[in-house]
């Protein structure tokens, strides 16, 4: 039986302790904070619950997965409940439309309605598309540790499969080239920012999340996402991995190119066989690893060329419809608000580097009883996407967030959202919170960016150039968002393998 520490109880490393905990292996896990989940956080604030984190889970197979092979039933253990429709979304010009769950036909239904039948082909044509670069890019990008791009050359089928996915062309070139609708390039456009990316420069592969979407659907857990990392930690503790909270790691313990243990804040040094790694990799490569070590230099220059992917900006809403005597706006769970002006959005993020002045909005206002105390309340996440913290070269997030809050509110009445009348809770989160929270460098939501046909290079792998050392979580192999972070933690707990002698359910699973 080998030791493993586990830096970090994030979703990443939470997914990776039960799948090692099941395979035999002694784990125990040290997180900074005082809760377990990492960005994927439901925070109650008075009598309203918000998902601060992920709001939307996709994919669900992929949990699903992971709870069967380690002996419980997903659906027994969350409240997973399908979003229908998937999406409401809310042009400049006033034009509105809803996007049905789990059904292609009913979403080009839905688009011909509005936007006419050219429009709905054409939205067909761009699903077909990303259908296939789903096909092309699953089994080689991201259900299997990335490998070189030379080992790519010798794949069977490979340069058909390069044809298909496209890395010389960007999300935004690839659409233009399918359809000219200003509704629909939008749509794609917001694709690019679900990996905290430009659409002008991220590879045209992201257009499989609008496949993935609608074909296997967007999906709540009843009382909020956190609950998936409190589901998780209740599984990891009952396969016998111990959590230790408040327990940040200051460094990882290398000796003759091997990961060795760790060293907490508090002094204390752990012995391991094994280290993974569920915290920013920029955080591991520069801060928790000593700075003369040869052999990690060429993973810390290629973090360093990597774009960091934006922050956000969010505010939590506790609304009280009894304060107003009028119908308050009828809500979809899932909201977005278009500007007139997208390509502002990223000249001020990626170029400029300040806050949107006229930035889209996204709304989550879930229809979940259980995440409200008491008769017409509504709680509303909302989130716009914001340049990182940087104070020294950048935009600092300390100096006056409250004027911004206030500013973004005022766009929310604007749209005839009503807010200001029923504000019973507002409380915002700037990417300076995010930083000193969960140790994101800058707030960047998803680690690196997605920007450039190289940025999946650039990413750091699940193994580690160091021995015995493996990365983790949204800014390892194969990126953010909760799917692929549970398919990380998949790659790895297949790096590291059974405990010796075990024969642990799935332990011969691919």
């Amino acid at each position: 039986m080998s030791k493993v520490v586990v830096i970090g109880a994030g979703i990443g490393g939470l997914a990776t302790a039960a799948r090692l905990a099941k395979y035999g292996h002694d784990v125990s896990i040290y997180e900074a904070s005082n809760h377990v989940g990492g960005k994927c956080r439901t925070e109650w604030i008075g009598d309203y619950a918000f998902d601060t984190g992920p709001s939307l889970l996709t994919l669900p197979a992929v949990f699903r997965d992971l709870f069967i092979r380690t002996g419980k039933r997903f659906e027994l253990e969350v409240g997973l409940q399908g979003v229908d429709p998937a999406f409401a979304y809310h042009f400049a010009d006033g034009l509105t439309f809803d996007f049905p769950n789990l059904s292609l036909p009913a979403v080009c239904d839905s688009i011909e309605q509005t936007l006419g039948k050219i429009a709905a082909d054409e939205w067909h044509l761009l699903m077909q598309s990303a259908e296939r670069m789903w096909d092309a890019s699953r089994g080689p990008f991201i259900e299997s540790e990335l490998p070189s791009i030379l080992s790519l050359l010798k794949r069977k089928g490979f340069l058909r499969d390069l044809q298909t996915i496209a890395p010389w062309k960007s999300l935004r070139d690839y659409t233009s080239g399918v359809t000219t609708n200003p509704y629909l390039q939008k749509i794609v456009d917001r694709y690019a920012t679900y990996s905290g990316s430009d659409p002008r420069k991220a590879p045209a592969v992201l257009l499989t999340i609008a496949f993935v979407e609608s074909t296997f659907g967007a999906w709540h857990l009843k009382g909020g996402l956190g609950t998936l990392g409190t589901a998780l930690a209740k599984r990891c503790t009952e396969l016998g991995v111990n959590i230790h909270l408040n327990s940040p790691v200051s460094q990882i313990l290398v000796e003759n190119n091997r990961a060795v243990g760790v060293v907490l804040e508090s002094g204390q040094h752990i012995q391991a066989d094994k280290v993974v790694a569920n915290a920013d990799a920029g955080l591991v490569y520069n801060k928790l690893l000593d700075s003369s070590l040869n052999s990690v230099k060429s993973e810390r220059k290629k973090l360093n060329r990597s774009e960091p992917s934006l922050a956000g900006f969010s505010l939590l809403l506790g609304l009280d419809n009894s304060k107003i005597t009028t119908k308050p706006p009828q809500m979809r769970h899932h909201n977005v608000y278009f500007p007139s002006d997208y390509d502002q959005e990223f000249e001020s993020i990626f170029i400029d580097g300040k806050p949107v002045e006229d930035p889209t909005i996204y709304i989550c206002a879930p229809n979940d009883p259980t995440m409200v105390k008491g008769e017409n309340k509504e709680a509303w996440f909302v989130l716009v996407n914001a340049p990182r913290h940087d104070p020294e070269s950048g935009y600092d997030w300390n100096k006056n967030p409250e004027i911004y809050a206030k500013k973004i509110l005022a766009k929310l009445d604007a749209l005839g959202l009503q807010v200001s009348q029923r504000l019973d809770v507002m409380e915002y989160r700037t990417p300076a919170d995010l930083e000193a929270s969960v140790r994101a460098p800058g707030g960047s939501i998803y680690g690196t960016s997605s920007n450039g046909a190289r940025a999946a290079f650039l990413r750091a792998a699940n193994r580690s150039p160091l021995a015995n050392l493996y990365c983790v979580g949204g800014s390892a192999h194969p990126g953010g968002g909760l799917p692929l972070v549970g398919m990380s933690a998949e790659l790895v707990a297949e790096a590291i393998g059974p405990a010796n002698g075990s024969t642990s359910a799935g332990a011969n699973h691919h």
